[in-house]
């Protein structure tokens, strides 16, 4: 009798005992403000938003919605139609094709590496935040088309959403600003620092020959007065850990005549902005064809062809006028290729098929 009663009693503690652990798991998973931890390496301090801190829950709702077709008018597009994973998160499309067949205006830009950019989103900056510019492809008529409303009245009829939304903010009615602050959380934890020049960096990978002097060229000074000592100039526009600048820059693409898509110009109406775009990360930038804000180059080789001998005009980056006079860079086959063997290493295989990143579906 002593037996079963303390079997009972040892059953009783154990029962209360999973109840509390099941209660901890439960409040731990629900609680809004649980720390999502990023891991950004030798990077320097993020710039996140005070108002938006990472949360595990809001990261993962975050997640869903950017891989969540239901935001496009006819359910049948996501963000990550146009952002592949695969191609560190951009399209291979020249121009993204919309759920009405149309293509849009531009090339999809990467979004990885958002924490760095601190000047505004897209080629013209006419999205202040990253949560101002989750929101506008949904709208957009080239893309999703869909309205805010409709995607609201979407979610909330949903209890898998209505039940993520009560875990990542305390509340289940979702609506434009909750959505927004979800997608600016997800695309702001997706990070990109394990490429193989990052390895290089900590002593734990050796770069070929070739690599090497891309390396050298990329990140010395164009010197015509030294021309063995002279470099590419690269790191001018595409410098420090995440390899851009923050800056708006015309890059010698066309001739005054030449520039249809006024780019920065359009958002600022200053006519010094014209031809002006945002300068992308060169991280992944072999994952990322076409390149340019127009998707003009299929090829990396292509790209390096154009920066050998840009094009003048009114509002050319002055970093490029001292090649002008002496007939551009005047790079060797070998040193155009030592360029591109560089860039290569500049690709983290690990953003690719990172799960974190992948869909929750």
């Amino acid at each position: 009798m002593i037996h079963k009663k303390l079997i009972a009693v040892a059953f009783i503690a154990s029962s209360i005992l999973l109840a509390i652990s099941c209660s901890k798991d439960k409040k731990e998973v629900d609680t809004p403000d649980a720390p999502y931890e990023l891991k950004y390496g030798s990077f320097p301090n993020p710039n996140l938003p005070t108002d938006n801190a990472l949360t595990r829950e809001g990261v993962l709702l975050g997640r869903m919605l950017f891989y969540e077709k239901s935001l496009s008018r006819d359910n049948t597009q996501a963000c990550a139609s146009c952002h592949l994973q695969t191609h560190g998160f951009s399209d291979t499309a020249t121009f993204s094709i919309g759920i009405k067949k149309l293509p849009g205006k531009r090339q999809a830009m990467s979004v990885f590496n958002m924490a760095w950019h601190s000047n505004e989103f897209f080629w013209d900056g006419r999205a202040h935040l990253l949560r101002d510019q989750a929101l506008k492809p949904i709208q957009d008529e080239l893309e999703m088309d869909e309205t805010l409303d409709n995607v609201v009245k979407k979610l909330n009829t949903n209890s898998t959403y209505k039940n993520q939304f009560r875990k990542a903010f305390g509340t289940e009615t979702a609506t434009p600003l909750l959505i927004s602050k979800a997608l600016e959380q997800f695309m702001n934890s997706i990070i990109s620092n394990n490429s193989k020049y990052d390895k290089f960096l900590a002593g734990q990978a050796t770069l070929t020959a070739q690599e090497e002097r891309g390396r050298f060229l990329f990140f010395t000074e164009y010197n015509p007065s030294f021309p063995t000592k002279s470099g590419a100039d690269c790191q001018h526009c595409h410098g420090g850990a995440n390899f851009e600048n923050d800056k708006y820059m015309n890059n010698g693409l066309d001739i005054d005549a030449g520039i249809i898509d006024i780019g920065r110009e359009k958002l600022t109406g200053n006519s010094a902005d014209k031809g002006k775009f945002k300068v992308p990360s060169l991280r992944n930038v072999g994952l990322t064809a076409p390149y340019m804000h127009d998707g003009r180059f299929k090829t990396l080789e292509q790209v390096i062809d154009h920066y050998n001998l840009v094009k003048s005009s009114a509002t050319l980056d002055d970093s490029f006028l001292q090649q002008l006079p002496n007939g551009g860079l005047k790079l060797s086959s070998s040193d155009k290729a030592a360029l591109v063997a560089f860039l290569h290493t500049l690709t983290d295989n690990d953003l690719a098929t990172n799960p974190a990143y992948s869909s929750p579906f």
